[in-house]
């Protein structure tokens, strides 16, 4: 039998006022990071998905658009917090901590899950790498500091990116342009944006060369994440996903 705290937090951590919190520190750390690494150059290094989304800004605002993608980032996330806020009424910082050990755990066991999943689906086939998100960032000689910055924008804008934007945005045109039922537009998104997300880790210059064994493992990967996302909420999955990359990162 699940103890009602257990079960309290277990359903609060994924609301805004908690999962928006959590990821906040992994945002202003990425920024930080990437800003004091590019010396302050819009044009500097940085995760892929984070130049994908604020490319857009950039195109029509310059160094004016980035200010807008900030504050429509925050400030939409403090507006989706303070609203659950004056519902719940309450803020417990002890699940913040559980959180953490949630994601930490989550972070270890993932490269295990999705390479034996990758194993059982390509027997015989013998991975090069670690083919992780990361593997482009090293195969280019960034150093540590580069690859872990890249590592924590890998957590917070390519789950924006992929899980909050495609995959809720593929689910909305399943159900409501294609005819699906919720459930059904559920898997078409999941699967269609773990593709996605697999064949985003190619393209640019530093992605990766193509290759079957690392595909699987990512579009796999993306699998994972989306049941993560749906499950334990937006901060604990991008919290996993940055603590993966980095683990490799000083691992490696």
């Amino acid at each position: 039998m699940v103890s009602p705290t257990l079960s309290r937090y277990w359903r609060e951590a994924r609301s805004p006022r908690y999962s928006l919190m959590f990821a906040l520190p992994l945002l202003l750390l990425y920024e930080v990071l990437a800003f004091a690494l590019s010396r302050g150059e819009v044009a500097g290094v940085r995760n892929g998905a984070d130049v994908l989304l604020k490319s857009l800004f950039i195109t029509f605002g310059g160094r004016a658009g980035l200010t807008v993608f900030g504050a429509l980032v925050l400030g939409g996330g403090a507006v989706l917090v303070w609203r659950d806020y004056r519902r719940a009424g309450r803020i417990e910082v002890r699940n913040f901590a559980w959180m953490t050990l949630e994601s930490i755990l989550y972070a270890l066991a993932f490269g295990l899950v999705a390479g034996t999943l990758t194993a059982m689906l390509l027997p015989g086939m013998v991975l090069v790498g670690p083919a992780s998100p990361l593997a482009a960032s090293a195969a280019a000689g960034f150093n540590l500091p580069t690859q872990l910055m890249i590592s924590l924008g890998a957590g917070i804008y390519e789950e924006l990116l992929f899980r909050v934007m495609l995959v809720g945005g593929l689910a909305w045109l399943g159900n409501r342009m294609m005819g699906m039922s919720r459930t059904s537009a559920g898997v078409f998104a999941t699967v269609l944006g773990a593709l996605i997300f697999a064949a985003f880790h190619y393209i640019g210059p530093y992605g990766d060369p193509l290759a079957l064994g690392s595909f699987t493992f990512r579009a796999i990967g993306g699998l994972l994440f989306s049941g993560l996302y749906l499950l334990r909420g937006f901060g604990i999955t991008a919290w996993t996903h940055a603590l993966y990359d980095v683990f490799l990162a000083v691992g490696a």
